[in-house]
């Protein structure tokens, strides 16, 4: 079986899948710091690919633990956005650099945060507009596509609404496994997979069943208020994580000297 074979990539990618798990068992945000890590020693698409069977998987585990917890409203209004989303991405994949959408996506998120923190969304938005969720699940679909960074902008539209933690985290799962499955076709057509990719996938599967499962573990005995304390927080640290790597390419390619 053709596999990648470098022990770098594996120093790597194991923190990687691990994050992976722990966000989709409900911890959103760290996660998102998959790709650039893999992205340390992979084309960023090329790394998307790799984590996209995980991804998938992890998924199904958490639609199922979750079946029972999620906000219907929500999901008829994003997934709509979310295929218009992943479309245009993957009609403007060629022409859009990673950094600028890293860039767009962390200061959204720290933006967001500090609003929250400042206490400006203090009365909750119960019933948020139809072209809201349709405009930020163009905007998570989209994210998603280019550099796997489709959570904050998910939780832009959501976080405010105060949902239950248990449908806050079952409408995610539901959100986000529809928009993986929706994306295998884009990959498919840019031409990511490739035999190593998806055997390297494969070898990384049991990690990713057990760092979901733990994730699941963390969600269920974290009281309410300090999960969503968390929440903010992470979003804040990975946002800026964003930044951090998208301006680090830029400068690596010269782009801001």
């Amino acid at each position: 079986m053709i596999l990648i074979t470098d022990p770098i990539f594996y120093l790597i990618a194991i923190p990687a899948v691990t994050f992976l798990g722990i966000s989709k068992g409900g911890f959103a945000g760290v996660g998102l710091l998959a790709t650039p890590l893999l992205a340390l020693v992979l084309p960023p698409l090329e790394a998307a690919a790799i984590l996209l069977p995980i991804l998938i998987l992890q998924d199904a585990i958490s639609v199922l633990v979750y079946r029972r917890d999620w906000d219907a409203r929500n999901l008829k209004v994003m997934l709509p956005g979310a295929v218009i989303g992943i479309g245009a991405a993957w009609m403007l994949a060629a022409q859009l650099s990673d950094a600028h959408v890293r860039l767009t996506v962390g200061a959204i998120g720290i933006g967001f945060v500090i609003d929250h923190w400042l206490g400006r969304r203090k009365v909750a938005s119960s019933c948020p507009t139809v072209p809201q969720g349709v405009f930020w699940g163009s905007v998570s679909g989209f994210t998603s596509t280019l550099c796997q960074a489709g959570g904050p902008p998910f939780q832009v539209h959501v976080l405010p609404q105060r949902l239950g933690k248990l449908t806050f985290v079952g409408t995610m799962a539901i959100f986000f496994a529809a928009i993986n499955l929706m994306k295998v076709i884009p990959y498919f057509a840019l031409g990511q997979f490739s035999a190593a990719g998806l055997a390297t996938s494969v070898l990384l599967l049991p990690l990713a069943i057990a760092t979901n499962f733990l994730g699941i573990w963390l969600v269920r005995v974290t009281p309410t208020s300090l999960f969503f304390r968390l929440t903010y927080l992470l979003m804040f640290f990975v946002s800026l994580a964003l930044i951090h790597s998208g301006l680090g390419e830029l400068l690596g390619r010269g782009v801001l000297r």
